[in-house]
């Protein structure tokens, strides 16, 4: 069976049920063994069993259940990360915070001169699948810039994703388990992004989203959703060196609460928008106590 007209086929049957054209892309690669981007360069033949795995995911996927999640990985930046029940899927959003990251990593290896490079130390707050830290690691290590960085994440089965991308990337994240105001007492970094848990209580999200990925990592707690994401900003507040500079993704309600709230202890507080020119991440400098 040829693979243009069975993409063809699957993908008005996705457009019937409202779900992307590009889900069924994702999953079609997934069971051929390919890239993505392989279906639109070159025709392939499909076996009947994997036009049986085809049609039993694509039913699944009908059926409520997240692409990511059935076909085990969701791409984020320049890596795929292995994801499933119990942890967040990464979304494209969130790939603004690592750049941001970056260039502050930039910023103080330059200060530093060419004689000596002292790693940068980055912290990632309730990690998940390590999408960002090891987003970080990797992108820091291809420029050659020496960091250390540092995933805390308190949630077991997301953990046990977090450890499973850490070797399957190959990068060096060291990983915390506990509260993120609970544990790294005494230590002090250079960076700490964080993506916490921000949706008001209360808050529409997608049936696709609340019926599958988990609620502890979506709802920050309270009408205003902040209560996690004011526990974040207190163990930011701990671990970051005078002018060190903390990164936030939160949500398009929450910018002016989050400034007030950063108002004590930081500076140079500025927010930003995603790629649909949503407010979506906060970033600010911590003050000198």
């Amino acid at each position: 069976m040829s693979i243009k007209q069975v993409l063809k086929d699957k993908k008005v049957q996705f457009a019937s049920a409202g779900i992307s054209e590009v889900d069924a892309e994702l999953i079609l690669a997934f069971v051929l063994g390919v890239e993505r981007m392989e279906l639109h360069a070159r025709d392939f033949d499909l076996e009947l069993e994997q036009v049986e795995l085809l049609d039993e995911i694509i039913a699944k996927r009908i059926s409520g259940k997240p692409t990511q999640y059935l076909i085990g990985h969701a791409p984020f930046r320049y890596l795929t990360f292995q994801v499933g029940q119990g942890v967040l899927i990464p979304r494209p959003e969130s790939e603004a915070l690592v750049e941001a990251a970056l260039i502050e990593i930039e910023k103080i290896h330059s200060m530093q001169g060419q004689s000596s490079k002292t790693p940068v130390s980055v912290v990632d707050l309730g990690s998940g699948s390590g999408a960002l830290a090891i987003s970080v690691a990797h992108e820091a290590e291809q420029k050659n810039w020496p960091v250390t960085v540092v995933a805390v994440e308190k949630s077991d089965a997301a953990i046990e994703w977090l450890k499973r991308n850490i070797a399957a990337l190959d990068v060096s994240v060291r990983v915390i388990s506990g509260d993120v105001l609970e544990v790294l007492e005494g230590v002090k970094c250079d960076i700490v992004i964080a993506n916490p848990p921000y949706v008001p209580d209360g808050d529409k999200l997608p049936e696709l989203v609340i019926e599958n990925e988990p609620r502890e990592a979506l709802f920050g707690g309270g009408a205003d959703g902040l209560e996690i994401p004011r526990r974040f900003i207190k163990a930011a507040s701990s671990l970051l060196k005078p002018g060190g500079l903390l990164i936030m993704e939160h949500h398009e309600s929450q910018p002016l609460l989050l400034e007030a709230e950063l108002s004590r202890g930081y500076s140079e507080i500025n927010q930003n928008r995603d790629l649909n020119n949503r407010p979506r991440w906060i970033s600010a400098r911590r003050e000198a106590e």
